[in-house]
């Protein structure tokens, strides 16, 4: 049988074609449900076509092979996963929106004899037998690390910052603030930098909209933004351009290597963002269900740690992926080498010119 490492997975996906052995010992179908199209555009561009090419080249059939989005709804995240499992998924790949339907769904799941991979969010409280992601502080820790240069670089005076979270009912997000609010506590404790907003938390973007534009009603000196990622700086990013901010001058950051987040990158409005090369999570995940579709145990090499189950104490084997801070100098060599965004769509338009000074084609 295969033994694969969670370092063999690349852009060319020949891992992928090293398990096939395993589908012909496996019966049933795999499926795989993603939460949204609203906190990320990643889910439909990159998860949904990496996951199915991940399936097809391990050697399973269309008809092996089931990719959902459950569109932001908690009873159709849970009505897919029970259709998928009457229909004869074995192995099911969950993004939960949140951890409630995942409980559920894992629950549902595990009574009928259906392993569950948490994908990219861990379900607290849930039975997964695994966890793929990336490493979820360390993400938060790219964002405080990059807000911190950024003020530095852009000669930011007495940083006025708001911090910025996202939804509550998320995981990650509360990873992503373990990770940042370490970095920033050094400077609001001695003064460097004032911490001016904690806003609730949101992943919708009009939401994150309307409470940055209530708190920076009420504290007009706000110069900095630790946002979490670039679904929800875009639109407060627009608000600052119709007042008149100029590049370079009023940091804000991000997560996910938008198309707009990354125009916002190389016009000098957003400071960087964290890029998350989502084929080695994708092909992370399908392997694991292709060992477990099998009834084998993945091999250990297969597995690079471990995450905490905060609600139940127990640590979730995991296949945790390292994620990179982009930076203009930095698209060519990370999202257009990766093919995660073509050049041509960065680079159009009036953003021709940024792509030129930063070498990027």
């Amino acid at each position: 049988m295969p033994q694969l490492s969670y370092k063999d997975f690349n852009l060319s996906f020949s891992a992928m074609k090293e398990l096939k052995p395993l589908a012909s010992k496996g019966k049933g179908s795999v499926a795989a449900i993603l939460p949204d199209t609203i906190s990320s555009t990643r889910y439909t561009e990159f998860d949904a076509p990496y996951l199915t090419k991940s399936m097809q080249l391990a050697g399973l059939s269309s008809t092996q092979i089931t990719v959902q989005n459950a569109e932001g709804s908690d009873a159709t995240e849970f009505s897919d996963a029970q259709a998928d499992i009457t229909k004869g998924a074995t192995v099911l790949i969950m993004d939960g929106l949140d951890s409630g339907v995942g409980a559920r769904i894992e629950s549902y799941a595990k009574s009928h004899g259906v392993p569950v991979i948490d994908y990219d969010r861990l379900t607290l409280g849930g039975s997964r037998k695994y966890y793929v992601s990336f490493n979820n502080v360390y993400v938060g820790t790219l964002l405080g690390q990059g807000l911190v240069s950024c003020i530095s670089n852009w000669k930011v005076s007495n940083p006025q910052v708001m911090v910025m979270h996202g939804a509550l009912t998320d995981n990650n997000a509360t990873l992503f603030a373990n990770g940042y609010d370490a970095v920033l506590a050094p400077y609001f404790a001695n003064k460097t930098y004032t911490d001016v907003s904690n806003p609730a938390g949101t992943w919708d973007p009009p939401t994150a909209l309307t409470e940055f534009e209530a708190a920076y009603t009420a504290h007009p000196n706000i110069n900095a933004v630790l946002m979490p990622n670039d679904e929800n700086g875009a639109p407060i990013i627009h608000y600052l351009q119709t007042r008149g901010v100029k590049p370079d001058t009023f940091p804000v950051t991000g997560q996910d290597a938008t198309l707009t987040g990354l125009q916002n990158i190389i016009s000098g409005y957003q400071c960087g963002t964290v890029y998350k090369p989502i084929y080695l999570e994708a092909q992370a995940a399908v392997a694991l269900a292709m060992y477990l579709r099998a009834g084998i145990t993945p091999p250990s090499s297969l597995v690079n740690g471990t995450v905490k189950d905060i609600n139940t104490g127990v640590n979730v084997p995991s296949i945790l992926e390292t994620p990179e801070w982009v930076v203009p100098s930095t698209v060519q060599s990370t999202v257009i080498q990766d093919g995660f965004v073509p050049a041509s769509q960065l680079c159009a338009g009036t953003y021709a010119a940024d792509c030129t000074k930063y070498g990027i084609s």
